[in-house]
Protein backbone atom coordinates (compact mmCIF):
# COMPACT_ATOMS: atom_id res chain seq x y z
CA UNK A 1 0.00 0.00 0.00
CA UNK A 2 1.23 3.44 -0.71
CA UNK A 3 0.92 6.54 1.31
CA UNK A 4 -2.66 7.41 1.18
CA UNK A 5 -4.09 4.75 -0.56
CA UNK A 6 -7.99 3.43 -0.70
CA UNK A 7 -8.86 0.92 1.90
CA UNK A 8 -10.73 -1.65 0.68
CA UNK A 9 -14.45 -1.78 1.79
CA UNK A 10 -15.26 -4.04 4.55
CA UNK A 11 -18.23 -6.56 4.52
CA UNK A 12 -20.37 -6.85 7.69
CA UNK A 13 -20.07 -10.01 9.90
CA UNK A 14 -22.38 -11.61 12.90
CA UNK A 15 -21.54 -11.43 15.78
CA UNK A 16 -20.26 -14.58 18.16
CA UNK A 17 -20.82 -15.63 21.46
CA UNK A 18 -17.40 -14.66 23.16
CA UNK A 19 -17.49 -17.29 25.95
CA UNK A 20 -18.66 -20.23 24.02
CA UNK A 21 -16.37 -23.31 23.44
CA UNK A 22 -16.51 -22.52 19.56
CA UNK A 23 -15.12 -19.05 19.94
CA UNK A 24 -12.07 -20.04 21.88
CA UNK A 25 -11.35 -22.76 19.90
CA UNK A 26 -11.05 -20.46 16.64
CA UNK A 27 -8.67 -18.46 18.71
CA UNK A 28 -6.95 -21.36 21.03
CA UNK A 29 -5.66 -24.64 18.69
CA UNK A 30 -6.03 -27.95 20.95
CA UNK A 31 -3.06 -28.75 22.55
CA UNK A 32 -1.72 -31.69 20.05
CA UNK A 33 -2.27 -29.56 17.07
CA UNK A 34 0.89 -28.23 15.47
CA UNK A 35 0.27 -24.89 13.96
CA UNK A 36 2.73 -23.73 10.77
CA UNK A 37 4.19 -20.80 12.74
CA UNK A 38 6.11 -19.68 9.72
CA UNK A 39 2.84 -18.08 9.08
CA UNK A 40 1.66 -15.00 10.45
CA UNK A 41 -0.40 -15.45 13.32
CA UNK A 42 -3.29 -12.36 14.72
CA UNK A 43 -1.58 -10.05 17.60
CA UNK A 44 -3.44 -7.85 19.78
CA UNK A 45 -0.41 -5.23 20.85
CA UNK A 46 -1.13 -4.03 24.31
CA UNK A 47 0.68 -0.57 23.90
CA UNK A 48 1.28 1.59 20.57
CA UNK A 49 1.64 5.47 20.65
CA UNK A 50 -0.01 5.56 17.34
CA UNK A 51 -1.39 9.40 17.61
CA UNK A 52 2.18 10.57 19.06
CA UNK A 53 3.58 9.59 15.76
CA UNK A 54 0.79 10.86 13.89
CA UNK A 55 0.49 14.30 15.72
CA UNK A 56 3.79 14.88 17.84
CA UNK A 57 5.76 13.45 15.41
CA UNK A 58 4.50 14.73 11.77
CA UNK A 59 4.62 11.21 10.99
CA UNK A 60 2.33 9.90 7.44
CA UNK A 61 1.08 6.59 8.91
CA UNK A 62 -0.62 5.68 5.59
CA UNK A 63 3.25 4.88 4.42
CA UNK A 64 5.39 2.55 4.67
CA UNK A 65 7.58 2.21 6.65
CA UNK A 66 10.75 2.44 4.15
CA UNK A 67 9.07 5.85 3.19
CA UNK A 68 9.10 7.16 6.30
CA UNK A 69 12.53 5.87 6.73
CA UNK A 70 13.77 7.64 3.46
CA UNK A 71 11.70 10.71 3.85
CA UNK A 72 13.11 12.08 7.26
CA UNK A 73 16.69 10.73 5.92
CA UNK A 74 16.29 13.28 2.79
CA UNK A 75 15.76 15.83 5.73
CA UNK A 76 18.61 15.63 7.46
CA UNK A 77 16.53 15.01 10.88
CA UNK A 78 19.23 13.66 13.11
CA UNK A 79 16.90 13.86 16.69
CA UNK A 80 16.52 10.05 18.10
CA UNK A 81 14.35 8.03 16.91
CA UNK A 82 14.14 9.78 13.51
CA UNK A 83 14.80 7.47 10.09
CA UNK A 84 14.40 4.68 12.10
CA UNK A 85 10.22 4.10 12.40
CA UNK A 86 9.22 0.38 13.07
CA UNK A 87 5.44 0.79 12.25
CA UNK A 88 2.83 2.62 10.11
CA UNK A 89 -0.89 1.60 8.90
CA UNK A 90 0.89 -0.90 6.16
CA UNK A 91 3.46 -2.56 7.93
CA UNK A 92 0.62 -2.80 11.16
CA UNK A 93 -1.29 -5.25 8.65
CA UNK A 94 2.15 -7.07 7.47
CA UNK A 95 2.90 -7.52 11.10
CA UNK A 96 -0.56 -9.17 11.73
CA UNK A 97 -1.84 -6.74 14.47
CA UNK A 98 -5.72 -6.96 14.22
CA UNK A 99 -6.38 -5.32 17.94
CA UNK A 100 -4.19 -2.98 19.82
CA UNK A 101 -4.41 0.15 22.77
CA UNK A 102 -3.80 2.92 21.45
CA UNK A 103 -2.39 5.78 23.87
CA UNK A 104 -3.12 9.34 24.14
CA UNK A 105 0.31 10.74 25.69
CA UNK A 106 0.70 14.31 26.80
CA UNK A 107 3.27 14.24 29.45
CA UNK A 108 3.48 17.72 31.53
CA UNK A 109 7.14 19.01 31.85
CA UNK A 110 8.29 21.97 34.03
CA UNK A 111 11.03 23.05 31.43
CA UNK A 112 10.27 24.47 27.89
CA UNK A 113 13.63 23.55 26.47
CA UNK A 114 12.71 19.47 25.62
CA UNK A 115 10.91 17.82 22.32
CA UNK A 116 8.89 15.80 24.80
CA UNK A 117 5.92 16.77 27.18
CA UNK A 118 4.10 20.38 27.47
CA UNK A 119 4.47 22.68 30.36
CA UNK A 120 0.64 23.23 31.85
CA UNK A 121 -2.15 20.99 32.23
CA UNK A 122 -4.64 23.09 30.05
CA UNK A 123 -1.79 22.06 27.48
CA UNK A 124 -1.67 18.31 28.34
CA UNK A 125 -5.69 18.30 27.89
CA UNK A 126 -5.52 20.48 24.24
CA UNK A 127 -2.65 17.34 23.15
CA UNK A 128 -5.15 14.96 24.42
CA UNK A 129 -8.11 16.60 22.42
CA UNK A 130 -5.59 16.59 19.49
CA UNK A 131 -4.79 13.03 19.87
CA UNK A 132 -8.24 12.37 20.08
CA UNK A 133 -9.35 14.35 16.62
CA UNK A 134 -6.19 12.17 14.94
CA UNK A 135 -7.85 8.85 15.87
CA UNK A 136 -11.23 10.04 14.40
CA UNK A 137 -9.63 11.32 11.13
CA UNK A 138 -8.22 7.94 11.01
CA UNK A 139 -11.74 5.97 11.73
CA UNK A 140 -13.05 7.99 8.93
CA UNK A 141 -10.05 7.11 6.17
CA UNK A 142 -10.98 3.48 7.26
CA UNK A 143 -7.55 2.57 8.82
CA UNK A 144 -8.45 2.41 12.43
CA UNK A 145 -11.90 1.12 14.25
CA UNK A 146 -12.73 2.48 17.92
CA UNK A 147 -13.77 -0.79 20.07
CA UNK A 148 -15.37 0.84 23.05
CA UNK A 149 -18.15 -2.25 23.87
CA UNK A 150 -17.96 -5.98 24.43
CA UNK A 151 -20.25 -6.49 21.37
CA UNK A 152 -18.04 -4.45 19.52
CA UNK A 153 -14.73 -6.41 20.25
CA UNK A 154 -16.29 -9.59 19.15
CA UNK A 155 -17.54 -8.01 15.76
CA UNK A 156 -14.02 -6.45 14.89
CA UNK A 157 -12.34 -9.90 16.60
CA UNK A 158 -14.61 -11.64 13.53
CA UNK A 159 -14.24 -9.27 11.35
CA UNK A 160 -10.29 -9.26 11.25
CA UNK A 161 -10.42 -13.67 10.72
CA UNK A 162 -12.88 -13.64 8.05
CA UNK A 163 -10.91 -10.05 6.52
CA UNK A 164 -7.56 -10.11 7.37
CA UNK A 165 -6.84 -7.64 4.28
CA UNK A 166 -9.01 -5.47 4.49
CA UNK A 167 -10.41 -5.10 8.74
CA UNK A 168 -9.00 -1.92 9.77
CA UNK A 169 -6.39 -2.27 13.41
CA UNK A 170 -9.07 -2.00 15.83
CA UNK A 171 -7.84 -0.08 18.91
CA UNK A 172 -9.16 0.18 22.53
CA UNK A 173 -8.26 3.94 23.62
CA UNK A 174 -5.84 4.56 26.71
CA UNK A 175 -4.37 7.43 28.52
CA UNK A 176 -0.31 6.92 29.12
CA UNK A 177 -0.11 9.25 32.21
CA UNK A 178 -3.08 11.32 33.63
CA UNK A 179 -1.91 14.57 32.94
CA UNK A 180 -4.45 15.76 30.72
CA UNK A 181 -6.69 15.24 33.40
CA UNK A 182 -7.72 18.82 34.66
CA UNK A 183 -9.67 17.27 37.67
CA UNK A 184 -10.15 14.18 38.56
CA UNK A 185 -13.70 14.61 37.30
CA UNK A 186 -12.34 15.27 33.64
CA UNK A 187 -11.81 11.21 33.24
CA UNK A 188 -16.07 11.45 32.50
CA UNK A 189 -15.03 13.59 29.42
CA UNK A 190 -12.68 11.40 27.76
CA UNK A 191 -14.88 8.34 29.02
CA UNK A 192 -17.63 9.66 26.64
CA UNK A 193 -14.84 9.47 24.20
CA UNK A 194 -13.91 6.32 23.80
CA UNK A 195 -11.56 5.82 26.89
CA UNK A 196 -11.47 3.06 28.62
CA UNK A 197 -7.79 2.30 30.13
CA UNK A 198 -5.74 4.45 32.24
CA UNK A 199 -2.24 5.18 33.58
CA UNK A 200 -1.70 7.23 36.37
CA UNK A 201 1.54 8.54 35.59
CA UNK A 202 4.66 8.09 33.10
CA UNK A 203 8.25 9.18 33.37
CA UNK A 204 8.66 11.31 37.12
CA UNK A 205 5.75 12.82 39.14
CA UNK A 206 2.97 14.23 38.43
CA UNK A 207 -0.19 15.70 40.17
CA UNK A 208 -1.82 12.24 40.81
CA UNK A 209 1.34 10.71 42.09
CA UNK A 210 4.88 9.03 41.36
CA UNK A 211 6.12 7.45 38.21
CA UNK A 212 8.69 6.20 36.66
CA UNK A 213 12.57 7.16 38.07
CA UNK A 214 10.89 8.51 41.24
CA UNK A 215 10.08 7.25 44.62
CA UNK A 216 7.02 9.46 45.53
CA UNK A 217 3.89 8.05 46.13
CA UNK A 218 -0.08 8.41 45.20
CA UNK A 219 -1.18 12.24 45.41
CA UNK A 220 -4.44 12.81 47.33
CA UNK A 221 -6.10 13.79 43.85
CA UNK A 222 -5.36 10.42 42.88
CA UNK A 223 -8.13 8.81 45.25
CA UNK A 224 -10.86 10.31 44.00
CA UNK A 225 -9.66 9.69 40.50
CA UNK A 226 -9.25 6.01 41.27
CA UNK A 227 -12.44 5.68 42.60
CA UNK A 228 -14.03 7.54 39.72
CA UNK A 229 -12.48 4.99 37.64
CA UNK A 230 -13.38 2.49 39.40
CA UNK A 231 -17.21 3.60 38.80
CA UNK A 232 -17.13 3.99 35.12
CA UNK A 233 -15.35 0.43 35.73
CA UNK A 234 -12.73 1.14 33.36
CA UNK A 235 -8.94 -1.39 33.74
CA UNK A 236 -5.79 0.68 35.63
CA UNK A 237 -2.55 0.34 33.87
CA UNK A 238 -0.23 -0.39 35.87
CA UNK A 239 2.95 0.38 33.83
CA UNK A 240 4.71 3.61 35.12
CA UNK A 241 4.26 3.94 38.75
CA UNK A 242 6.96 4.05 41.12
CA UNK A 243 6.99 1.12 43.72
CA UNK A 244 5.65 2.93 45.95
CA UNK A 245 2.32 4.31 43.94
CA UNK A 246 1.99 0.73 42.72
CA UNK A 247 1.14 -0.61 46.10
CA UNK A 248 -0.67 1.78 46.79
CA UNK A 249 -2.98 1.94 43.79
CA UNK A 250 -3.96 -1.98 44.79
CA UNK A 251 -4.76 -0.86 48.21
CA UNK A 252 -6.96 2.23 46.86
CA UNK A 253 -8.62 0.67 43.57
CA UNK A 254 -10.34 -2.40 43.51
CA UNK A 255 -11.31 -2.93 40.20
CA UNK A 256 -9.33 -4.37 37.18
CA UNK A 257 -5.85 -3.73 35.83
CA UNK A 258 -3.64 -4.70 33.57
CA UNK A 259 0.48 -3.60 32.84
CA UNK A 260 0.22 -2.62 29.37
CA UNK A 261 4.20 -2.35 28.81
CA UNK A 262 6.11 -4.25 31.62
CA UNK A 263 9.26 -6.25 31.90
CA UNK A 264 10.82 -7.75 34.31
CA UNK A 265 13.46 -6.73 36.81
CA UNK A 266 15.26 -9.76 36.94
CA UNK A 267 16.21 -8.97 32.78
CA UNK A 268 16.72 -5.28 33.40
CA UNK A 269 17.19 -4.23 36.90
CA UNK A 270 16.05 -0.77 37.45
CA UNK A 271 12.69 0.31 38.56
CA UNK A 272 10.77 0.66 34.96
CA UNK A 273 10.75 -3.09 35.41
CA UNK A 274 8.64 -5.15 38.07
CA UNK A 275 9.83 -7.33 40.63
CA UNK A 276 8.44 -10.60 40.97
CA UNK A 277 6.82 -10.01 43.88
CA UNK A 278 4.62 -7.09 41.66
CA UNK A 279 4.27 -9.33 39.09
CA UNK A 280 2.51 -11.72 41.32
CA UNK A 281 0.55 -8.80 42.32
CA UNK A 282 -1.01 -8.42 38.86
CA UNK A 283 -1.78 -11.96 37.80
CA UNK A 284 -3.29 -12.47 41.71
CA UNK A 285 -6.09 -9.62 40.25
CA UNK A 286 -6.02 -11.87 37.14
CA UNK A 287 -4.40 -8.75 34.87
CA UNK A 288 -2.60 -9.17 31.77
CA UNK A 289 1.18 -8.12 31.22
CA UNK A 290 2.39 -7.09 27.65
CA UNK A 291 5.96 -7.54 27.21
CA UNK A 292 8.06 -4.94 25.93
CA UNK A 293 10.58 -4.50 22.90
CA UNK A 294 12.56 -0.81 24.05
CA UNK A 295 15.54 -2.51 24.41
CA UNK A 296 16.17 0.09 27.63
CA UNK A 297 13.78 -2.85 29.35
CA UNK A 298 15.71 -5.69 27.93
CA UNK A 299 18.88 -5.05 28.50
CA UNK A 300 21.55 -4.47 31.68
CA UNK A 301 23.04 -1.15 32.13
CA UNK A 302 21.77 0.29 28.74
CA UNK A 303 22.18 3.81 28.30
CA UNK A 304 19.75 5.67 25.94
CA UNK A 305 22.13 7.20 22.52
CA UNK A 306 24.74 5.39 24.32
CA UNK A 307 24.52 1.89 24.38
CA UNK A 308 24.78 -0.24 21.67
CA UNK A 309 22.01 -3.09 21.57
CA UNK A 310 22.96 -6.50 21.77
CA UNK A 311 20.40 -8.82 23.49
CA UNK A 312 17.89 -10.24 20.36
CA UNK A 313 14.04 -11.19 20.31
CA UNK A 314 14.70 -14.12 22.34
CA UNK A 315 15.01 -11.88 25.35
CA UNK A 316 11.16 -11.50 24.60
CA UNK A 317 10.80 -14.78 25.46
CA UNK A 318 13.02 -14.97 28.34
CA UNK A 319 11.00 -12.47 30.12
CA UNK A 320 7.21 -14.10 28.81
CA UNK A 321 9.23 -17.48 30.46
CA UNK A 322 9.38 -15.14 33.87
CA UNK A 323 5.83 -14.45 33.98
CA UNK A 324 4.92 -17.88 32.88
CA UNK A 325 6.54 -19.76 35.60
CA UNK A 326 5.30 -16.93 38.18
CA UNK A 327 1.95 -18.13 37.08
CA UNK A 328 2.03 -21.27 36.88
CA UNK A 329 0.48 -21.03 33.32
CA UNK A 330 0.11 -18.77 30.09
CA UNK A 331 -2.88 -16.63 31.37
CA UNK A 332 -1.54 -13.50 32.10
CA UNK A 333 1.39 -12.65 29.43
CA UNK A 334 1.06 -10.66 26.52
CA UNK A 335 2.45 -8.53 23.71
CA UNK A 336 3.05 -4.65 24.75
CA UNK A 337 5.48 -3.42 22.37
CA UNK A 338 5.87 0.38 23.34
CA UNK A 339 6.25 1.00 19.23
CA UNK A 340 7.09 3.80 18.53
CA UNK A 341 7.21 4.95 21.90
CA UNK A 342 9.80 8.01 21.01
CA UNK A 343 12.00 6.08 19.70
CA UNK A 344 12.96 4.17 16.80
CA UNK A 345 14.65 0.76 15.62
CA UNK A 346 17.86 1.73 16.93
CA UNK A 347 16.44 0.97 20.68
CA UNK A 348 15.43 -2.22 19.85
CA UNK A 349 16.58 -5.77 19.69
CA UNK A 350 20.36 -6.25 17.89
CA UNK A 351 17.51 -8.56 15.52
CA UNK A 352 14.33 -6.25 15.42
CA UNK A 353 13.96 -4.27 12.11
CA UNK A 354 10.19 -3.38 11.96
CA UNK A 355 7.13 -4.57 14.25
CA UNK A 356 6.30 -7.42 11.77
CA UNK A 357 9.39 -9.09 13.58
CA UNK A 358 7.25 -9.68 16.51
CA UNK A 359 5.87 -12.72 14.37
CA UNK A 360 8.96 -14.17 14.88
CA UNK A 361 7.77 -14.55 18.27
CA UNK A 362 5.58 -17.45 17.53
CA UNK A 363 8.87 -19.98 16.43
CA UNK A 364 10.70 -19.13 19.30
CA UNK A 365 8.08 -19.86 21.57
CA UNK A 366 7.28 -23.04 19.95
CA UNK A 367 11.03 -24.33 20.21
CA UNK A 368 10.95 -23.71 23.87
CA UNK A 369 8.14 -25.74 23.98
CA UNK A 370 5.33 -23.47 24.06
CA UNK A 371 1.72 -25.29 23.40
CA UNK A 372 -0.08 -23.85 20.29
CA UNK A 373 -2.69 -22.93 22.33
CA UNK A 374 -0.53 -21.22 24.81
CA UNK A 375 1.25 -19.48 21.90
CA UNK A 376 -2.74 -18.14 20.65
CA UNK A 377 -3.34 -16.97 24.20
CA UNK A 378 -0.26 -14.55 24.74
CA UNK A 379 -0.25 -13.47 20.62
CA UNK A 380 -3.43 -12.04 21.26
CA UNK A 381 -6.04 -14.38 23.02
CA UNK A 382 -5.10 -13.07 26.56
CA UNK A 383 -6.13 -9.19 25.78
CA UNK A 384 -8.98 -10.31 24.08
CA UNK A 385 -10.42 -12.19 26.97
CA UNK A 386 -9.02 -9.53 29.59
CA UNK A 387 -10.83 -6.57 27.35
CA UNK A 388 -13.85 -9.30 26.67
CA UNK A 389 -14.66 -9.01 30.68
CA UNK A 390 -13.47 -5.22 30.96
CA UNK A 391 -15.46 -3.24 28.29
CA UNK A 392 -19.20 -2.65 29.08
CA UNK A 393 -22.01 -4.14 27.57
Amino acid sequence: MTCGAAVPARACVTQVDYHSKQFLTKFHPAPNSRLNWSLPVLLFDGHLDLALNGVDWNRDLRCEVDDLRAQERALGMTDPGRCGSTLSFPELRHAEIGLCLSTLLARQEKEINHSFGWTTPQTCYAMAHAHLAWHRAMERAGYLRSIRTKQELEFHVEDWKSHPQTAPLGFIQTMEGADPLLVPDTVNEFYEHGLRAIGLTHYGANRYGGGTMCEVGLAVDAIPLLRRIEELKMTVDVTHLSDVAFWQVLEYFSGRIHASHQNSRRLAPWQRQFSDEQYKAVIERDGVIGIAFDVIMMQPGYVRRVSEATVTIERAVENIDIIVQLAGNARNVGIGSDLDGGYGVEQTPADFDRIRDLQRLTELMSRRGYSDADIAAIMHGNWIRFFSEVLPE
